[in-house]
């Protein structure tokens, strides 16, 4: 399991004893469920970007390398 996924499930566990404890009306009730779905939009945000290639690793750390140049027309 990744950190956010853990992050994740323990907002989860802590919006429903949240609820419980206070009721659903609660406004930190509702808080505690927007934490939980801000942490499912990160994780949906960090699945949808690619990881960087190696080449392109290379290229952040060394932008000057003849290799990396990028040519405009």
């Amino acid at each position: 399991m990744t950190p956010i996924e853990e992050k994740i499930q323990a907002a989860i566990q802590e919006a429903q004893a949240i609820c419980d404890q206070l009721g659903t009306q609660s406004g930190a009730c509702a808080v505690a469920w927007d934490t939980v779905e801000e942490l499912q939009a990160e994780a949906g945000h960090q699945q949808a970007t690619p990881p960087q290639t190696p080449f392109e690793t290379y290229c952040d750390d060394h932008p000057d390398a003849v290799e990396c140049r990028i040519y405009e027309d």
